[in-house]
Protein backbone atom coordinates (compact mmCIF):
# COMPACT_ATOMS: atom_id res chain seq x y z
CA UNK A 1 0.00 0.00 0.00
CA UNK A 2 1.37 3.41 -1.04
CA UNK A 3 -0.95 5.81 0.79
CA UNK A 4 1.79 8.42 1.13
CA UNK A 5 3.56 8.25 -2.21
CA UNK A 6 5.39 11.52 -2.98
CA UNK A 7 4.38 12.98 0.41
CA UNK A 8 6.55 14.40 3.18
CA UNK A 9 6.15 14.01 6.94
CA UNK A 10 7.84 15.87 9.77
CA UNK A 11 8.03 13.83 12.95
CA UNK A 12 9.50 15.44 16.05
CA UNK A 13 11.15 13.09 18.48
CA UNK A 14 11.53 10.58 15.68
CA UNK A 15 14.75 8.82 16.69
CA UNK A 16 13.05 6.08 18.71
CA UNK A 17 9.75 4.76 20.03
CA UNK A 18 6.49 6.05 18.60
CA UNK A 19 8.06 8.74 16.43
CA UNK A 20 10.47 6.32 14.81
CA UNK A 21 7.66 3.82 14.19
CA UNK A 22 5.59 6.53 12.44
CA UNK A 23 8.56 7.53 10.27
CA UNK A 24 9.31 3.93 9.40
CA UNK A 25 5.76 3.11 8.36
CA UNK A 26 5.31 6.41 6.50
CA UNK A 27 8.38 5.58 4.41
CA UNK A 28 7.24 1.99 3.87
CA UNK A 29 4.01 3.40 2.44
CA UNK A 30 5.78 5.53 -0.16
CA UNK A 31 6.57 8.75 1.64
CA UNK A 32 9.65 10.62 2.83
CA UNK A 33 10.16 11.54 6.48
CA UNK A 34 12.10 14.22 8.30
CA UNK A 35 12.78 13.33 11.92
CA UNK A 36 14.07 15.51 14.72
CA UNK A 37 15.98 14.67 17.86
CA UNK A 38 18.18 16.41 20.41
CA UNK A 39 21.32 14.37 19.71
CA UNK A 40 23.19 14.29 16.39
CA UNK A 41 24.32 10.77 17.18
CA UNK A 42 20.80 9.40 17.62
CA UNK A 43 19.44 11.39 14.67
CA UNK A 44 22.17 10.11 12.36
CA UNK A 45 21.68 6.52 13.53
CA UNK A 46 17.92 6.67 13.02
CA UNK A 47 18.26 8.19 9.54
CA UNK A 48 20.74 5.51 8.54
CA UNK A 49 18.36 2.79 9.73
CA UNK A 50 15.34 4.36 8.03
CA UNK A 51 17.05 4.60 4.66
CA UNK A 52 17.34 7.00 1.76
CA UNK A 53 13.89 8.53 2.17
CA UNK A 54 14.68 9.71 5.70
CA UNK A 55 16.26 13.03 6.67
CA UNK A 56 17.33 14.28 10.07
CA UNK A 57 17.39 17.57 11.93
CA UNK A 58 19.04 18.10 15.31
CA UNK A 59 16.42 20.14 17.14
CA UNK A 60 15.34 20.44 20.77
CA UNK A 61 11.58 20.87 21.28
CA UNK A 62 12.34 22.75 24.49
CA UNK A 63 14.53 25.37 22.78
CA UNK A 64 12.87 28.45 21.30
CA UNK A 65 15.95 29.06 19.17
CA UNK A 66 15.61 25.61 17.61
CA UNK A 67 11.84 25.96 17.21
CA UNK A 68 12.14 29.33 15.46
CA UNK A 69 14.71 27.84 13.07
CA UNK A 70 12.72 24.70 12.30
CA UNK A 71 11.05 25.97 9.12
CA UNK A 72 14.41 26.94 7.62
CA UNK A 73 15.82 23.53 8.50
CA UNK A 74 12.88 21.70 6.95
CA UNK A 75 13.06 23.77 3.75
CA UNK A 76 16.48 22.22 3.08
CA UNK A 77 14.59 19.04 2.17
CA UNK A 78 11.11 20.10 1.07
CA UNK A 79 8.77 23.07 0.60
CA UNK A 80 5.70 21.04 1.51
CA UNK A 81 4.78 19.08 4.62
CA UNK A 82 1.77 16.76 4.31
CA UNK A 83 1.92 15.40 7.87
CA UNK A 84 3.34 16.85 11.02
CA UNK A 85 3.37 14.58 14.06
CA UNK A 86 4.13 16.73 17.13
CA UNK A 87 5.54 13.92 19.20
CA UNK A 88 8.76 15.06 20.89
CA UNK A 89 8.78 14.82 24.65
CA UNK A 90 9.65 12.80 27.69
CA UNK A 91 8.44 12.25 31.21
CA UNK A 92 9.65 13.37 34.62
CA UNK A 93 7.60 12.08 37.50
CA UNK A 94 7.82 13.12 41.14
CA UNK A 95 5.66 13.83 44.20
CA UNK A 96 4.04 17.27 44.37
CA UNK A 97 6.26 18.37 47.25
CA UNK A 98 9.42 17.55 45.27
CA UNK A 99 8.54 19.58 42.16
CA UNK A 100 10.75 22.62 41.70
CA UNK A 101 10.35 25.61 39.39
CA UNK A 102 12.95 24.21 37.00
CA UNK A 103 11.13 20.86 36.81
CA UNK A 104 7.86 22.64 36.03
CA UNK A 105 9.38 24.87 33.36
CA UNK A 106 11.34 22.02 31.77
CA UNK A 107 8.29 19.84 31.19
CA UNK A 108 6.05 22.68 30.03
CA UNK A 109 8.76 23.94 27.67
CA UNK A 110 9.14 20.55 25.99
CA UNK A 111 5.59 19.20 26.20
CA UNK A 112 3.52 22.38 25.68
CA UNK A 113 5.61 25.11 24.11
CA UNK A 114 7.36 22.56 21.90
CA UNK A 115 4.34 21.18 20.01
CA UNK A 116 2.63 24.58 19.84
CA UNK A 117 5.51 26.37 18.16
CA UNK A 118 6.49 23.33 16.10
CA UNK A 119 3.12 23.33 14.35
CA UNK A 120 3.00 27.13 14.20
CA UNK A 121 6.36 27.33 12.45
CA UNK A 122 5.54 24.60 9.92
CA UNK A 123 2.13 26.01 8.90
CA UNK A 124 3.61 27.95 5.94
CA UNK A 125 4.63 24.60 4.43
CA UNK A 126 1.22 22.96 4.88
CA UNK A 127 -1.46 23.03 2.19
CA UNK A 128 -5.09 22.05 1.98
CA UNK A 129 -5.41 18.35 2.72
CA UNK A 130 -2.40 18.17 5.02
CA UNK A 131 -2.62 16.91 8.57
CA UNK A 132 -1.32 17.96 11.99
CA UNK A 133 -1.42 15.34 14.74
CA UNK A 134 -0.61 15.95 18.40
CA UNK A 135 0.60 13.26 20.78
CA UNK A 136 -1.25 13.50 24.08
CA UNK A 137 -1.42 10.81 26.78
CA UNK A 138 -3.69 8.57 28.82
CA UNK A 139 -2.46 10.70 31.73
CA UNK A 140 -5.07 13.30 30.76
CA UNK A 141 -7.83 10.79 31.56
CA UNK A 142 -6.60 8.85 34.58
CA UNK A 143 -4.89 9.90 37.78
CA UNK A 144 -1.50 8.51 38.71
CA UNK A 145 0.80 9.43 41.60
CA UNK A 146 3.76 11.65 40.68
CA UNK A 147 2.20 12.67 37.33
CA UNK A 148 0.89 16.13 38.32
CA UNK A 149 3.06 18.24 35.98
CA UNK A 150 3.20 15.72 33.14
CA UNK A 151 -0.57 15.28 33.19
CA UNK A 152 -1.17 19.05 33.24
CA UNK A 153 1.21 19.58 30.32
CA UNK A 154 -0.42 16.86 28.23
CA UNK A 155 -3.84 18.29 29.05
CA UNK A 156 -2.70 21.58 27.53
CA UNK A 157 -1.70 19.71 24.37
CA UNK A 158 -5.11 18.05 24.38
CA UNK A 159 -6.68 21.50 24.23
CA UNK A 160 -4.54 22.39 21.19
CA UNK A 161 -6.38 19.73 19.19
CA UNK A 162 -9.63 21.67 19.56
CA UNK A 163 -8.27 25.19 19.15
CA UNK A 164 -5.99 24.37 16.22
CA UNK A 165 -8.81 22.44 14.55
CA UNK A 166 -11.01 25.54 14.80
CA UNK A 167 -8.41 27.98 13.48
CA UNK A 168 -7.05 25.80 10.67
CA UNK A 169 -10.43 24.71 9.35
CA UNK A 170 -10.54 27.33 6.60
CA UNK A 171 -7.08 26.33 5.41
CA UNK A 172 -8.21 22.74 4.93
CA UNK A 173 -5.65 21.41 7.40
CA UNK A 174 -7.04 18.58 9.50
CA UNK A 175 -5.99 18.52 13.15
CA UNK A 176 -6.30 15.48 15.38
CA UNK A 177 -4.58 13.75 18.26
CA UNK A 178 -3.57 10.32 19.43
CA UNK A 179 -3.67 9.45 23.14
CA UNK A 180 -1.30 6.57 23.92
CA UNK A 181 -1.61 4.37 26.95
CA UNK A 182 1.34 2.41 28.29
CA UNK A 183 3.53 1.93 25.22
CA UNK A 184 7.00 0.35 25.00
CA UNK A 185 9.11 3.51 24.86
CA UNK A 186 11.96 5.11 26.81
CA UNK A 187 9.61 7.38 28.79
CA UNK A 188 11.19 6.36 32.10
CA UNK A 189 14.77 7.12 30.99
CA UNK A 190 14.75 10.65 32.44
CA UNK A 191 13.40 9.63 35.82
CA UNK A 192 16.72 8.77 37.43
CA UNK A 193 15.76 5.10 37.77
CA UNK A 194 18.22 2.39 36.84
CA UNK A 195 17.34 -0.46 34.45
CA UNK A 196 16.22 -2.77 37.22
CA UNK A 197 13.97 -0.11 38.77
CA UNK A 198 12.47 0.74 35.38
CA UNK A 199 11.72 -2.92 34.72
CA UNK A 200 10.13 -3.25 38.16
CA UNK A 201 7.95 -0.18 37.49
CA UNK A 202 6.83 -1.67 34.16
CA UNK A 203 6.00 -5.01 35.74
CA UNK A 204 3.90 -3.20 38.35
CA UNK A 205 2.01 -1.34 35.62
CA UNK A 206 1.21 -4.30 33.37
CA UNK A 207 -1.38 -5.91 35.71
CA UNK A 208 -3.35 -2.62 35.64
CA UNK A 209 -3.66 -2.71 31.82
CA UNK A 210 -6.83 -4.45 30.58
CA UNK A 211 -4.87 -6.28 27.85
CA UNK A 212 -2.12 -7.23 30.36
CA UNK A 213 0.62 -5.96 28.06
CA UNK A 214 2.23 -2.74 26.92
CA UNK A 215 1.35 -1.43 23.51
CA UNK A 216 3.80 -1.53 20.63
CA UNK A 217 5.03 1.70 18.99
CA UNK A 218 3.71 0.30 15.70
CA UNK A 219 0.19 0.34 17.16
CA UNK A 220 0.50 4.10 17.66
CA UNK A 221 1.95 4.47 14.16
CA UNK A 222 -1.05 2.64 12.69
CA UNK A 223 -3.36 5.18 14.31
CA UNK A 224 -1.33 8.26 13.41
CA UNK A 225 -1.09 7.23 9.77
CA UNK A 226 -4.77 6.38 9.62
CA UNK A 227 -5.52 9.92 10.82
CA UNK A 228 -3.12 11.33 8.23
CA UNK A 229 -4.61 9.33 5.37
CA UNK A 230 -7.57 9.92 3.07
CA UNK A 231 -9.36 7.17 5.00
CA UNK A 232 -9.78 9.71 7.80
CA UNK A 233 -10.81 12.60 5.54
CA UNK A 234 -13.92 13.35 7.66
CA UNK A 235 -12.12 13.22 11.03
CA UNK A 236 -11.15 16.64 12.41
CA UNK A 237 -10.67 17.86 15.97
CA UNK A 238 -10.69 14.31 17.33
CA UNK A 239 -8.48 12.45 19.78
CA UNK A 240 -8.18 8.69 19.43
CA UNK A 241 -7.28 6.70 22.53
CA UNK A 242 -4.85 3.83 21.97
CA UNK A 243 -4.68 2.59 25.53
CA UNK A 244 -6.25 -0.90 25.73
CA UNK A 245 -9.21 0.82 27.45
CA UNK A 246 -7.23 1.61 30.61
CA UNK A 247 -8.92 5.03 30.67
CA UNK A 248 -12.30 3.26 30.72
CA UNK A 249 -11.72 -0.01 32.58
CA UNK A 250 -9.93 0.42 35.90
Amino acid sequence: MQRFKNKFALITGGTNGMGYAVAQQFIEEGGSAIITGRSKKTVDRAVENLGEKAFGIVSDAGSMKDLMNLENQVRKYTDTIDLIFANAGYGKFMPIENVGENDFEELFNVLVRGPFFTVQQILPLMKKGSSAIFNTSVATEITMPNFSIYSAAKSAVQSFIKTFATELLERGIRVNGVSPGHIKTNIFNNTGLNKEQIEEAIQNIIPTIPFKRQGEPSEIANTVLFLASEEASYIHGAEIKVDAAISVIR
